[in-house]
């Protein structure tokens, strides 16, 4: 696998999204063989460094009369467009208005600025077996002479992309189906530059839940910020790789490992993907609650302190170990980490929505008076002990667990989502416990 940079369009390709497809490559476990930052027989793997390297190809093409120096006008062209499209023809320009090589050398010797063309030979055809679709086959009536060159000398993805292919010796194009009419064009190059021609497999694009183009509008587009969203990168990797194809045996949860020692490229399905959040988070939650509790607590750290806006220390790190199994088996996001243990870390943050819901109910007053007498008997602090002693208070008042524990919940974490209660209270200790439920009293 060989990793290059197709960055010859200056305005897209700056250095903040080169080194973020680097990033995110490396983290979703993807390495390379060769190419950037590894090294390799064919350095340099950027295009913008090749730029004469693509000259130099096109002006042989030009040598040989595979190519031509274009001077159409642009209302030649558009003449030519409207005229095909009146007869029904395919817009697709011809070099009709091609001019010869010696006026051509004139013109370009006065100075006067030319793209360079690949003259497309006509009549003929464009067949290649397409490893995902099967056969294709494009009539050259659908093929323009188009530009590989342009008159400032930058090349197009057209020449770069093949130029590349025939010197790194790609042997496989894996790409999108929406660059299928683009694949007539880079075979011909292939063939014009006297280098076997690659196989191609184009795959289906990604949709929607709404069948709709993958867009911004259905969730991020970039592998970064699922990562930044608390994503694992085996789940993003395994989620990705399962769209339009199978790893077989109704298996939907592979590692990467096996995936690519099950994986045949002509078992990808011709069809539409749907790339689906919801499915997706679903399948982080497997996989989060797999991983053991020592990688769980590395890997939600980070996390906890963007939301703290610090790091914990030493002892906060023990007390985040000693309850997150019970964070661990309802998380399906990482980001949700940090909001749900924040409580155990610093002074408490009421959600007011929560508080709104249940500490307003008439038997919440009752309920944190007589928790907080039973709980300052209890000993030991440990979560055995405090369920029994609110059980106790639950019968003494009378209440459903909902009706009694919601509110100790609210009083000690600050939200009516957190980790188990009991356990809850035991990490949180019992002086700070037992204060949070009289300041909400004193709150009421």
């Amino acid at each position: 696998m060989i990793l290059r940079s197709d960055d010859t369009d200056r305005e897209r390709s700056t250095d903040e999204y080169y080194l973020d497809i680097l990033s995110s490559m490396r983290w979703l476990g993807l390495d390379w063989d060769e190419g950037i930052e590894v090294g390799g027989p064919h350095f340099p793997y950027r295009q913008s460094l090749r730029i004469a390297r693509y000259r130099e190809a096109a002006h042989r093409l030009v040598a040989e009369g595979k190519a031509y120096y274009s001077f159409e006008t642009p209302e030649q062209l558009e003449g030519f467009r409207s005229e095909a499209q009146a007869a029904g023809r395919p817009p697709a320009y011809d070099g009709r208005y091609r001019v010869t090589a010696e006026e051509a050398a004139a013109r370009m010797a006065a100075g006067e600025p030319a793209p360079i063309r690949f003259a497309v030979p006509r009549p003929g055809e464009t067949t290649f077996a397409d490893v995902v679709r099967g056969d294709v086959r494009f009539d050259h009536v659908q093929v323009d002479d188009f530009v590989i060159l342009r008159s400032d000398g930058s090349p197009t993805y057209h020449l770069a992309s093949t130029v590349d292919d025939v010197d790194f010796d790609i042997t496989h194009v894996v790409r999108g189906e929406d660059l299928l009419s683009s694949t007539p064009k880079h075979i011909l190059l292939s063939e014009a530059l006297g280098h076997d021609v690659p196989a191609y497999a184009h795959l289906p694009l990604l949709m929607g839940p709404d069948g709709s183009k993958l867009s911004k509008r259905h969730g991020h587009t970039s592998i970064s910020a699922y990562r930044e969203d608390g994503y694992l990168a085996e789940a993003v990797c395994n989620y990705l790789a399962i769209l339009s194809w199978s790893p077989g045996e109704d298996e939907e949860i592979v590692p990467l490992a096996t995936m690519a020692e099950r994986f045949d490229l002509t078992a990808v399905s011709k069809s539409p993907a749907v790339f689906d959040v919801t499915k997706l988070e679903w399948m982080n939650g497997v996989y989060i609650r797999e991983l053991p509790v020592a990688e769980f607590v590395a890997r939600a750290l980070p996390f906890v302190a963007a939301t703290l806006g610090r790091d914990l220390d030493v002892a906060e790190e023990e007390v985040f170990a000693g309850i997150a199994p019970l964070v661990q088996e309802r998380t399906k996001l990482l980001t949700e980490i940090g909001p749900q243990v924040r409580f155990l870390f610093g002074p408490v943050e009421y959600d007011e929505a929560s508080w709104d819901k249940v500490m307003t109910k008439p038997e919440v007053p009752a309920v944190l008076t007589a928790a907080a007498e039973r709980l300052a008997e209890v000993e030991p602090w440990e979560t055995a002990a405090i369920e029994d002693a609110l059980r106790s208070v639950l019968e003494y008042l009378e209440l459903s667990a909902r009706k009694g524990l919601q509110p100790l919940r609210v009083a000690v974490t600050g939200s009516s989502v957190s980790p188990p209660l009991f356990e809850s209270m035991e990490a949180l200790g019992k002086r700070r416990a037992v204060e949070r439920i009289a300041a909400a009293s004193a709150r009421l």
